[in-house]
């Protein structure tokens, strides 16, 4: 247990019903219609959809998302809601009109989003109460307003030039000429106008009608290459989970286009270190899980795309022989040199949420529109604030993740499951763009290596070794940062906290829920 004489929270505890989100309005949301009879999936939804306004940096019906949903525990379905590049974008037409990158505010940076068709099959197939139903609590907070929270504040006020940047976006989300402060309120009338015409026409009146064309005439406008029929068109897909085992435990993720698979091969590669013997916060300890770290990702940058369109070794990357090879590569004494970097910046901006209801069905959650703000481009009339996670495909015809028609990108977002003996015994994730599967073997390895609650195992300091540098937050001490770097490691620190995260563990013998939410952001685990 934490020394309660010094700041920071202790896990959540209840017997009935559980949620954890980055909002505390969205944990509420979420509790409430579990209390009217919903089930985990909407409880999932309803706080998505909310947070799409409440926190409007991170995540938007513009964005995608990925879900793992287990039904009282047992089996575990999987889907991808990431949306696809236009059906006109060619790699030839890029480089034809002198385009050698794709621009993060660019419209050509816009999949077309995918969370919509997510929801509604989700809602579908597995809720209880009807998308509309779900969508309540948006519709309201964008139409009569929200109390802005201090670090969606604090974030906001850092995101002044993008927003200043396109004329909707200043008007929207800079009233006033300014960021609002915490504890003011924002509303968002367009935006609630679409939400409920979805809630009015389902899917359909996001992906079809007066909605879609409105916001396929702005994307062409600003030079994109959408059409009606790429909306029309877009679909979420139920997908094959992968997983592996860690500790005895079953680690279960979504398949790529996702980096889901990256966690699993850093997870991997630490099997074989016995890291009990290790600092918890120990040079050898963050060490270790830097090179793995740089090891996957160089897996990343080669391997991970669309697999409906290129081959991605999913068997070999998370093969144990493969991991011991990797893992051969490691030196307890000196930082690996060559490494090539992913090519990409570092984002952090992303909504994770994670709920288990009364009948044990537990869900894990991700909706994302990549960077903060995402394109910062955002259609006045429907209030839509659009993804840029197209930036994320690359100019080069021979790489796998080359941008192509109706493709999907490689994607950051991953939502995780830990299962024992059959049963979901945890849905976890943790945000923070390419943080993303590194904090997932860090949360786990604190919570099964070094014995931590759901609560320390998210609270605990982080690093992240990428584009060539070590970053450590804060609670990493000088004299561990000074071993890192006689070891070689390029250490910094962090200028942001890394990442954010929540997690419910379920005790099926005693029937008891221990959640935890990552204080980095404003949310909270709450159950009853």
């Amino acid at each position: 247990m934490r020394d309660i004489q010094l700041p920071g929270r202790s896990p959540v505890h209840s017997q009935g019903a559980m949620a954890a989100t980055s909002h505390p309005a969205a944990t509420l949301a979420a509790l409430d219609i579990l209390r009217d009879g919903g089930n985990a999936v909407d409880a999932a939804i309803t706080a998505a959809a909310l947070l799409g306004v409440v926190e409007p940096h991170s995540t938007s019906i513009g964005g995608d998302c990925f879900a793992l949903y287990s039904p009282k525990g047992e089996s575990v379905i999987a889907i991808n809601g990431s949306g696809k590049a236009p059906a006109a974008s060619e790699v030839d037409w890029f480089l034809e009109h002198g385009i050698t990158e794709i621009d993060y505010q660019s419209p050509h940076s816009v999949v077309v989003p995918g969370c919509v068709a997510a929801w509604q099959k989700l809602s579908d197939d597995y809720g209880k109460k009807t998308l509309a139903e779900c969508l309540q609590p948006a519709i309201s907070s964008a139409r009569d307003g929200y109390v802005v929270h201090s670090v969606i504040a604090n974030e906001w006020s850092q995101q002044l030039e993008k927003l200043s940047a396109d004329s909707n976006s200043r008007d929207i989300f800079l009233p006033s000429g300014r960021a609002p402060s915490a504890g003011e309120m924002h509303v968002q009338p367009a935006l609630a106008r679409t939400l409920q015409t979805i809630a009015e026409n389902g899917a359909d009146g996001f992906y079809q009608g007066d909605v879609a064309e409105q916001m396929v005439e702005f994307l062409s406008n600003k030079g994109g290459l959408h059409t009606v029929q790429d909306f029309s068109e877009t679909a979420a897909d139920y997908v094959v989970p992968i997983s592996t085992n860690y500790r005895g435990y079953e680690v279960v993720e979504c398949p790529p286009n996702g980096q889901g698979i990256i966690a699993l091969e850093i997870l991997n590669i630490l099997h074989g270190f016995d890291l009990k013997k290790l600092a918890p916060l120990g040079v050898d300890r963050l060490h270790v899980e830097a090179e793995a770290t740089r090891l996957a990702f160089r897996d990343r940058a080669a391997f991970l795309a669309d697999p409906t369109q290129v081959d991605v070794p999913v068997a070999k990357l998370l093969s144990m022989d493969y991991a011991d090879k990797l893992r051969s590569e490691i030196s307890m004494t000196t930082a690996m040199t060559k490494l090539p970097t992913p090519g990409e910046v570092a984002h952090a901006d992303t909504v994770y949420l994670t709920v288990v209801d009364e009948e044990r069905n537990a869900i894990s959650f991700i909706n994302s529109i990549f960077n903060s703000f995402g394109s910062g481009l955002v259609d006045s009339e429907t209030g839509v604030l659009f993804n840029n996670r197209g930036a994320s495909f690359v100019l080069d015809s021979m790489h796998p993740n080359v941008i192509a028609p109706n493709k999907r990108p490689m994607h950051t977002i991953i939502p995780g499951l830990l299962r024992k003996e059959g049963k979901t015994v945890m849905p976890f994730g943790v945000m923070g763009g390419h943080y993303q599967p590194v904090g997932h073997a860090h949360f786990l390895t604190n919570f099964l290596d070094f014995g931590l609650d759901v609560q320390e195992a998210l609270d605990a300091p982080r690093a992240f070794a990428f584009a060539n540098k070590l970053s450590l937050e804060h609670g990493v001490s000088g004299d561990v940062a000074d071993g890192l770097s006689q070891l070689g490691h390029n250490v910094d620190r962090a200028e942001t906290p890394i990442g954010g995260g929540q997690a419910i563990w379920i005790n099926w013998d005693t029937g008891v829920l221990t959640g935890g939410s990552d204080p980095r952001k404003d949310g909270c685990a709450l159950g009853y």
